[in-house]
């Protein structure tokens, strides 16, 4: 409203001498270069583009709901003058990271061991979740949770994956096994990868097992060589996520032994790769759920064990350095 008025004042001062036309022409140019420096400041120019640097933008077809900040961008354009606003951007993608920013989360092999720990946790924490079954028994034990939908399906056919999965914001996968002569462990979670990839979900979360890839030196010979085939075809979904998806955020977490015993709370995740032991299903569940949200574990291959469970393939007195979450 300032500048209308200042505009107003400069037409109506047309009328008088050409001396105060001068005056008031110079006095409104003056007003209007010191209403205008604030707003061309160098420091509410940056602020404005961290502001809409911050706003949800499409990430491959996928909105993302997670901040992307530009704190390093700030700090070299204003040396140093925006530290204070760099530490309030930086407070707040800390703070929604506390919560869960996956509302409607795929889970394949959903209906039993550590895949039907993973839907009923996430249930529980009001987390909607849609899993792919293959029988009507474990569809109906399934619909009855609260939040989960549960789809009849195939994990070996692509598009019904797809199909399944499309509306979600978060894949989790943990299936294993034979069908006839054919091995779910890696045509079926390449179908999770593969879909999650088309419909653009960004998080993914593979589970396969101590003995793949990196972690192959871990696993005792004799141990090796009888699960040989089942850790091959999971390393080969393994090297599909990493190779393929690098604009992903997949986390791959291989466990140790499974035990289905009640859970002890002391199970931890390591990048120690040379590490093996045993975990209760509900703790591989529970480390599962807490690595969903934590960014720290995007892109990163992480073993799961308890030291808290005697094992006979683990090392004795061997100290394993636990992964910060």
């Amino acid at each position: 409203m300032k500048l209308d008025t200042y505009n107003i004042t400069s037409m109506m001062a047309t009328t008088s001498s050409s001396s105060s036309s001068s005056s008031s022409r110079r006095s409104s140019s003056s007003s209007r270069r010191q209403l205008l420096e604030p707003l061309c400041s160098p420091v509410l120019v940056v602020i404005t583009i961290l502001v809409l640097s911050v706003v949800t933008v499409p990430i491959n077809g996928y909105i993302s709901s997670r901040p992307i900040t530009t704190t390093a961008f700030a700090r070299s354009k204003l040396d140093g003058r925006t530290s204070s606003t760099s530490s309030l951007l930086m407070s707040s993608s800390s703070s929604s990271s506390s919560s869960s920013k996956y509302k409607k989360i795929f889970v394949a092999g959903g209906s039993k061991g550590v895949g039907h720990a993973i839907v009923t946790k996430l249930s529980e924490r009001g987390t909607e979740v849609v899993a792919l079954v293959r029988s009507e028994k474990s569809k109906k034990e399934l619909d009855k949770i609260d939040g989960v939908t549960a789809i009849l399906g195939d994990a070996f056919d692509q598009k019904g994956v797809e199909n399944a999965m499309d509306g979600c914001d978060a894949a989790i996968t943990t299936l294993g096994g034979t069908t006839g002569d054919r091995r779910v462990d890696y045509e079926g979670n390449n179908n999770v990868i593969e879909s999650a990839g088309i419909l653009g979900v960004q998080r993914i979360i593979l589970l396969t097992s101590i003995g793949c890839g990196s972690s192959k030196e871990a696993a005792p010979p004799a141990v090796f060589e009888v699960l040989k085939d089942v850790l091959e075809a999971k390393e080969k979904a393994e090297n599909i996520l990493m190779d393929y998806y690098t604009n992903s955020n997949w986390s791959i977490i291989r466990p140790g032994g499974l035990v289905s015993e009640v859970m002890t709370g002391q199970a931890i995740l390591t990048e120690d790769n040379k590490t093996i032991g045993s975990i209760h299903r509900e703790d591989v569940a529970d480390l599962v759920i807490k690595v969903l949200d934590s960014t720290n574990t995007e892109r990163k291959i992480l073993s799961a064990v308890d030291p808290s469970i005697t094992s006979s393939v683990a090392v004795e007195g061997k100290v394993i350095p636990a992964f910060e979450l």
